[in-house]
């Protein structure tokens, strides 16, 4: 079921039980009050009644000691012609409670009669044939004698009443549950809407349609609702074009590796069958196994520098304080040995860093090993440290070959070169750089590239110097 009908239902019910329940207490409170006056003026009349019958056998001859019962009849006779236009409905009993005389269409029981004494006065409401009465009986003392006089008074009119009253409250009760059911199904239905928008929402992204939002339409709870929501959905919209990113890059790593893969093992393959097949001279015999030997050297670098970067994404290094001299004195000494037909210009500051020193050794070395393998012979490798506010800063400048602009962000990604056949003509992969990239996420920091296409390039980084 729905929740605006649930809250529809229940508006409702509860409308309904408000309307029945103040219904009947009004109408009944009504009812109430007006029997009670029409019971405290049939207790009137008959205390009227009882004065007045006793003020006309007062008027009797003297020669009666004890009043007649034919008197009794004939005062009972003038009181009941003494109403206002109506006949009173009395009758009147004696000391025995046996009936002297009785007004047509006293149709009462002697119920009441039987329990009313000398002194004493009651009353009672009864239904009878002809309608509702209220019945009352008193003893009167007259002449010697105790008599009981009863009346009944015609109040159909206040039993009529509370019926008209109770089929009035009905249709009006009726009536304003329709009238309400109208209104709380239009408030139920704007109550609702936002919760009908998210649904429509969540439906439309469980579809596929991860750009879709759900309209907010209130500024309350429901609406904050929507708000949430609609972050939710700009979250994980994000983390599915990370996913599809990451495997997108996944798809172009694996294509990558298997082309560079295949690359060095066709030649393998080709010149180890040519040795095997084919009875070479001295020279291409050498040749041969000189291709083997280069490309069997290719694989093995790419696959340590695979093996670096997969462990560099699943290390946490303890970094800890490094003076930067120590590390630029390592490069000085590494490639003052090595003969690569370079110039290198080394300046730094002394300073502290944060980090861990080996993997900051293996980031500078592969930044320095691209700078000479994109320079020509003879070229000016320059690597340069300086402090900075907060900061110690890491560059290594080249006079190479320099990288075209809409390549500058894809040169971290697994395998990728600027120039493929100049990278494999020096053993290069394409992953120096992705493993730089690497480690330095585990310091909290990464390449920063300016380059211009035949003018060089400038690769560096930022470490903190303190955390």
């Amino acid at each position: 079921m729905k929740i605006s009908l649930k809250l529809l239902l229940s508006t409702v019910v509860v409308m309904a039980l408000a309307l029945g329940f103040s219904g009947f207490y009004f109408v009944n409170y009504v009812f109430e009050t007006s029997l009670a006056r029409e019971v405290g003026q049939a207790a009137d009349e008959s205390s009227i009644l009882s004065f007045a019958f006793e003020t006309a056998a007062l008027n009797v001859p003297v020669r009666y000691s004890v009043l007649p019962d034919s008197t009794v009849e004939e005062i009972a006779s003038n009181l009941e012609r003494g109403g206002r236009g109506t006949s009173r409905l009395i009758r009147i009993a004696d000391e025995q409670k046996e009936i002297l005389h009785t007004s047509d269409g006293f149709d009462a029981d002697r119920q009441l009669l039987q329990q009313t004494w000398q002194d004493s006065k009651s009353y009672r409401v009864i239904r009878t044939p002809n309608g509702y009465y209220v019945h009352t009986c008193a003893a009167v003392s007259s002449l010697g004698r105790i008599l009981y006089l009863e009346t009944m008074k015609d109040i159909s009119d206040v039993f009529t009443e509370r019926a008209m009253g109770f089929s009035l409250y009905r249709k009006v009760t009726l009536l304003m549950l329709l009238i309400g059911t109208v209104i709380m199904h239009l408030i139920a239905s704007l109550l609702t809407k936002p919760i009908r928008l998210l649904t429509r929402a969540t439906r439309r992204m469980s579809a596929g349609d991860y750009a879709y939002r759900a309209r907010q339409v209130s500024r309350d709870e429901l609406g904050q609702l929507t708000r949430d929501f609609n972050d939710m959905a700009n979250a994980l919209e994000e983390n599915i074009k990370k996913l599809e990113e990451e495997n997108e890059a996944k798809e172009e790593f694996m294509g990558a590796f298997a082309h560079e893969l295949k690359t060095p093992l066709t030649a393998i393959i080709g010149y180890a069958d040519l040795l095997r097949s084919h009875k070479l001279d001295e020279e291409k015999s050498f040749l041969s196994a000189n291709y083997i030997y280069t490309e069997g050297k290719r694989l093995e670098a790419m696959s340590f520098r695979l093996l670096d970067i997969i462990v560099a994404k699943k290390e946490e290094a303890e970094l800890g304080k490094v003076r930067t001299t120590e590390i630029f004195e390592y490069l000085q000494e590494m490639f003052a040995e090595e003969n690569r037909g370079m110039t290198f210009m080394f300046s730094y500051d002394d300073g502290i860093v944060f980090a861990e020193i080996n993997l900051i050794k293996t980031v500078l070395v592969n930044l320095i090993d691209n700078a000479c393998k994109a320079s020509e012979e003879g070229s000016t490798i320059k690597v340069r440290g300086r402090r900075l506010d907060g900061g110690y800063r890491f560059e290594v400048e080249d006079e190479g070959i320099g990288i075209p602009e809409k390549e500058q962000r894809k040169i971290t990604k697994a395998f990728y070169m600027v120039d493929k056949s100049r990278s494999r003509s020096k053993n290069g992969a394409g992953l120096g750089l992705a493993l730089c990239e690497e480690i330095l996420k585990i310091h909290h920091s990464g390449l920063s590239i300016q380059s211009e296409q035949g003018k060089g390039s400038c690769i560096g980084f930022t470490l903190e110097d303190n955390i």
